[in-house]
């Protein structure tokens, strides 16, 4: 009886090396990454991970100019404001995804191409728009901390709604007795069956764009 050839080995390259990373970080977490568990994913050895991606640090830029990628820029046909929603609800839905990616969009220090476009894109949305250089600042920074921060939350939450949320909150339901305020918010909002931590960040962001807004014209 004949043999089953071996399947072929595919042949490792800056792509499949940064494909493979992005799938073992969305898996492990960046603080369990390492070249070493990158290799065993790969089926291959670390020193030729090196050929292809010069060290780790390499490889994080790389994944991290890919979640920008992922995230739609400002639709230039759209006024501001619904151009920069647009923009927020695609990084949100984008760092939903890779859960590790908020803490570092902004800490790299050899940004990729992906990443400077996204950047100059979003700044030219505000600057097109008639925001002065330096309210353009205090905008991009306002929306991307109220941004980066509601994503860390989410990824830390044990559950956002549906019905893993209602499983843990009327498990604890008895144990927030002593505290009133905390079990009336729980019953009559957390344990609503229509809630969704999600719709939060719509709030949010509304409140900021609409202030920026009115920043923008001078108005109190």
């Amino acid at each position: 009886m004949a043999t089953k050839p071996r399947p072929k080995k595919q042949r490792l390259s800056a792509e499949r090396v940064l494909d493979g990373a992005m799938a073992l970080v969305d898996e492990i977490g960046i603080e369990a990454f390492t070249i070493r568990r990158l290799a065993v994913a790969l089926d291959t050895k670390p020193m030729s991970i090196y050929h292809h991606i010069p060290n780790k640090d390499a490889i994080i830029d790389g994944m991290v100019d890919r979640v920008f990628a992922e995230i739609d820029r400002p639709p230039p046909d759209l006024g501001w404001k619904p151009a920069i929603r647009h923009r927020c609800h695609s990084a949100r839905e984008a760092l939903a995804r890779h859960r590790w990616a908020a803490p570092l969009m902004e800490s790299r220090t050899s940004p990729g191409p992906e990443t400077l476009e996204h950047h100059n894109a979003v700044l030219g949305c505000f600057l097109r728009a008639g925001f002065s250089t330096e309210m353009t600042a205090h905008a991009y920074a306002l929306i991307d901390s109220y941004l980066y921060g509601f994503a860390m939350q989410e990824a830390n939450l044990p559950a956002t709604g549906g019905e893993d949320i209602q499983t843990l909150v009327a498990a604890m339901s008895e144990a927030l007795e002593p505290w009133p305020f905390l079990s009336r918010f729980t019953v009559d909002h957390v344990l609503q069956p229509n809630y969704d931590f999600k719709a939060e960040f719509d709030f949010g962001l509304n409140l900021i764009l609409d202030g920026l807004a009115r920043a923008a014209n001078g108005t109190p």
